[in-house]
């Protein structure tokens, strides 16, 4: 495994296990699974609704607490000081922990100064370890860090060979921000695991895809959230730190950089109703 030092001095696992979109009945079984096989960094959300699942399977999984870094997202209807600060105390309830190693505001919408104050308190308590966002452009992740006490040490945004993230990624570098990417494999859209140009560096270093673009991340300091169901997947997702790409490698998968989301552009306004829907849909299936 590799590790990164967040600007607090928390060290972080360079590849976690995701578990966006993993149903409640698997939710347990693969986060056990993740942990068998060697993961030690674990990505949920209270958006996903598997909370409580994360945390039987990292009971299930027998290993100690401080031997893993679990990370929760506040989500946007939690937004504002009282309710994003009461929605971190249930996380903790539902995961069954004490402490988690880092909390993120999930989406740039809503009350982000409130939620933020929350999580500033909190992590001040050390109910937190390291505080952070997602979703943030440059020009937010600038804003929240200038005009508050407690800059994000993470920032969490879609990142893969089709969506690089290049300037963004100069401009968290520069703040002393941690980027980590979330889709790296893109949901498999565009044709990411039949692309000529990794599937050529996949066979070259006898690899699978999946691999070439964890390594690719690994190589630029990019902290990566890889998901599967599959304990022979999470096993080969985790199999990255016996190879190196060569520098003309790097070059050739700059090339695929289209500067565009696979999912959804936050910058849309589009997006924030997408959002505000979401949030009035499951109030309806409450």
């Amino acid at each position: 495994m590799e590790y990164v030092t967040l600007r607090n001095g928390v060290i972080m696992p360079k590849l976690g296990f995701g578990v966006f979109q993993v149903s409640g009945d698997e939710t347990a079984r693969c986060v056990s699974d993740a942990v068998e096989v060697g993961y030690r960094h674990i990505d949920t959300a209270q958006s996903y609704m598997n909370e409580s699942e994360v945390g039987q399977g990292i009971r299930d999984s027998g290993i100690d607490r401080s031997e893993l870094f679990i990370t929760t997202k506040v989500w946007i209807e939690h937004y504002g000081y009282v309710e994003a600060r009461e929605s971190v105390e249930r996380s903790l309830r539902r995961l069954g922990l004490d402490y988690l190693d880092l909390v993120l505001l999930h989406q740039p919408f809503a009350d982000v100064y409130g939620s933020w104050h929350a999580l500033e308190e909190l992590y001040k308590e050390g109910k937190v370890r390291a505080i952070g966002v997602s979703n943030f452009s440059p020009v937010r992740l600038a804003d929240l860090a200038a005009f508050n006490e407690i800059a994000p040490m993470i920032n969490q945004v879609e990142t893969n060979p089709f969506h690089q993230q290049i300037a963004a990624h100069e401009h968290m570098v520069a703040r002393h921000v941690q980027h980590e990417a979330w889709a790296p494999f893109g949901e498999g859209r565009s044709g990411m695991f039949t692309n000529p140009v990794l599937s050529q560096i996949a066979e070259d270093h006898g690899k699978s895809v999946a691999q070439v673009v964890l390594r690719w991340l690994m190589q630029r300091d990019v902290v990566a959230l890889a998901k599967s169901t599959h304990k022979e997947r999470m096993a080969e997702n985790l199999d990255i730190f016996d190879f190196m790409l060569t520098d003309a490698e790097m070059q050739g998968i700059a090339t695929l950089d289209t500067s565009a989301s696979l999912f959804f552009d936050h910058d849309d306004p589009r997006t924030v109703d997408m959002f505000v829907q979401m949030v009035a849909d499951r109030h309806g299936k409450a």
